[in-house]
C-alpha cells in the first residue's frame, strides 16, 4: 500500500473526526478503487478503539436502479443507508470517481427524483454524525480533470497534508473579519449579485467534513439575494455536467434561470421543492494546494481564489434557515477577473483573498 493512504487515514480519524474509543464507525467505500483508504481509515479506527463497518456503494449500482427501477424502487430512500447514519456516530465517505457519462442515457426526470432521495440521506448524515468526505483520485477522475494520474495524485495529497491547526487559526481570523459586515456584493463581466449576511456566522471549514478541505461559508438572508450570476464552469451533480448556468434574482425570488447543456435535468433541480432555487451557502475557497479545476465539487469548492453558492439546504450552524433535499454547490472563478465586496471594500480581487 501506498504508505500516502495511511498517513491520510491517521488524518481523518484522529484529527477530522477525532474517532473515541466506543464509537460507531461507517466506511462508505464508494467505487472500488477507495479500498486502499478503506483498509487504511478500518485500520486506523480499530486503532483509536473504535467499531468500524463498511459498505460498498458504486454508481455503477445506483445505474440498476435508475434503468430497471420501477418509479417506487426509484423514489425510494435506500433504508440501510438511511437506519446507518442512525447507527453511526461518525461517517466516512471515501467518495471514488466514477464516468461521468455514466447515466447519460437516464431520462433527467427519473434521475431528479433518485437524486432527492439521496439527498434524504445527505440531511440524515449531516443531523446524526459527525461525518468527513474524501474525493478518492483514481483513473476516471484523472480523466475527468484532464490531467494524468500522476498530477491529480500530487495535487490531491499536497492539498490534504497542510499543517490543519495552523489554516484553522488564519482562516478563523479572516471569518471573524467577514462576521463584521452586513452585505456581500459579486462583481465580475457576467456577474452582479449582492445580499445581506447580517445576523449569519461565517464558518471556516478546516479539514474536518471534507478532505481536502479549505472554504470559509456562510448563509445569505434569502429575501435579499438580489442580482444575477453566471458561472463559466460547469455545475456538476448528480453525475453530469451543466454548462453555461445563469442565475437571477428579485429579493430573494429566482426569476431566470438557465443553462447551455442539461436544460430539463437543471430546471427539476431548481424547482425540487419550496428551498431548491434559494442561496443556502455562499463561500470563498482557501486551499492554495488546489489549483486546477477537475470538474468534481468536492476539490473545485475548494480552489483558492474561487466562489461558490450552494442552491438549497442551508448549513444551521451559519445561521441559515433554508430548507431543501438538495445541496448543490456551484463554483465561479475569480482569478482571472472580479471581485467580492463586503460593505463596499474589496475583500477578494482577481483570485486574491484581502483580509
Amino acid at each position: 500500500m501506498d504508505t500516502r493512504w495511511e498517513r491520510l487515514a491517521g488524518i481523518l480519524v484522529n484529527y477530522s473526526a477525532r474517532v473515541q474509543p466506543g464509537e460507531r464507525v461507517m466506511i462508505a467505500m464508494i467505487e472500488p478503487e477507495t479500498f486502499d483508504l478503506a483498509q487504511a481509515v478500518y485500520t486506523e479506527v480499530i486503532r483509536a478503539g473504535g467499531y468500524p463497518q463498511v459498505q460498498l456503494l458504486s454508481e455503477r449500482l445506483r445505474r440498476a436502479v435508475l434503468t430497471c427501477g420501477n418509479p417506487d424502487q426509484i423514489a425510494w430512500v435506500p433504508e440501510l443507508e438511511a437506519w446507518g447514519m442512525e447507527w453511526a456516530d461518525v461517517y466516512f465517505g471515501l467518495r471514488g470517481a466514477h464516468n461521468l457519462h455514466e447515466l447519460d442515457d437516464v431520462p433527467p426526470e427519473v434521475l431528479a427524483v433518485n437524486q432527492a432521495a439521496m439527498g434524504s440521506v445527505s440531511s440524515l448524515r449531516w443531523a446524526k454524525t459527525r461525518w468527513t468526505l474524501v474525493r478518492v483520485p483514481n483513473e476516471a477522475f484523472a480523466q475527468q480533470s484532464h490531467a494524468s494520474m500522476e498530477i491529480i495524485e500530487r495535487m490531491f495529497f499536497s492539498s490534504c497534508f497542510l499543517d490543519w491547526e495552523q489554516e484553522n487559526r488564519q482562516w478563523m481570523g479572516w471569518a471573524q473579519r467577514l462576521g463584521k459586515g452586513t452585505t456581500i456584493r459579486i462583481e465580475s463581466e457576467d456577474t452582479d449579485l449582492e445580499f445581506s449576511v447580517a445576523g449569519r456566522s461565517w464558518v471556516p471549514f478546516a479539514g474536518k467534513n471534507n478532505m481536502p478541505d479549505g472554504e470559509i461559508a456562510t448563509a445569505p438572508v434569502t429575501d435579499t439575494v438580489h442580482g444575477r450570476i453566471r458561472f463559466p464552469h460547469p455545475g456538476v451533480l448528480g453525475g453530469r455536467l451543466i454548462h453555461g448556468i445563469s442565475l437571477r434574482w428579485d429579493h430573494g425570488v429566482l426569476i431566470e434561470a438557465s443553462s447551455d447543456t442539461e436544460q430539463e435535468f437543471f430546471q427539476s433541480i431548481i424547482t425540487r421543492d419550496e428551498g431548491s432555487s434559494r442561496i443556502g451557502e455562499f463561500a470563498f475557497g482557501t486551499n492554495r494546494g488546489l489549483t486546477r479545476f477537475c470538474n468534481d465539487i468536492l476539490l473545485d469548492e475548494k480552489i483558492y481564489g474561487t466562489i461558490h453558492i450552494a442552491l438549497g439546504r442551508a448549513y444551521p450552524e451559519c445561521g441559515g434557515k433554508n430548507i431543501s433535499a438538495i445541496h448543490w454547490d456551484i463554483v465561479k472563478d475569480l482569478r482571472e477577473g472580479g471581485r467580492v465586496l463586503l460593505d463596499g471594500e474589496p475583500i477578494l480581487e482577481n483570485g486574491e483573498i484581502l483580509l
